[in-house]
């Protein structure tokens, strides 16, 4: 979770200025493309939804001009099937600020018990923002995904086996 898409310097939530709420998608291309990602992105959001605020708005921020390609022939694929207007922005990617650390991984940071597991690994705010595995919990806890996929995950994540039950009762 950050801020990006905007001018003004180190912001935070409560001086946003003129950016947007979003996260970063650090990934592998040989694991998913670009497009499977911007596939996930549509289904995520309503695109014909008028952004209420800058703050809340739906943006692609494209890191170089391939990125913006392809985002651009979603967009417009989208577009015809909805027939009408997409009110999602593609923009350039300038810089991007990582939000303060009561921002990251909300729905890990609600269940008390995988929070403590999570902090025992890692027990600064900057490696549970770049853990992998926190990242994979925290989108299993928020609905995303399935109790067939966690339970393949599940060995690979290293957590013990109290926690993984727990995971697994709170995705069903």
């Amino acid at each position: 979770m950050g801020y990006s898409g905007g001018t003004t310097e180190n912001p935070d939530y409560e001086e946003l200025g003129d950016h947007t709420e979003t996260v970063q998608v650090d990934y592998d291309p040989r694991v998913v493309t670009y497009d499977d990602l911007l596939d996930v992105f549509w289904r995520s959001h309503n695109p014909a939804e008028r952004p209420w605020s800058r703050q809340y708005r739906a943006a692609i921020f494209a890191s170089d001009e391939g990125q913006r390609a392809a985002a651009e022939r979603s967009l417009k694929r989208v577009a015809e099937l909805m027939g009408g207007r997409v009110h999602t922005a593609i923009e350039p990617l300038g810089a991007f600020y990582i939000a303060e650390d009561y921002h990251q991984k909300y729905y890990l940071r609600h269940d008390p018990v995988l929070m403590e597991v999570f902090r025992g690994y890692y027990p600064d705010a900057a490696g549970l923002v770049d853990s992998p595995a926190a990242a994979k919990v925290n989108g299993y806890l928020s609905g995303m995904g399935d109790g067939e996929s966690l339970a393949r995950l599940l060995p690979g994540l290293g957590l013990p086996e109290e926690a993984q039950r727990r995971l697994l009762l709170r995705t069903r």
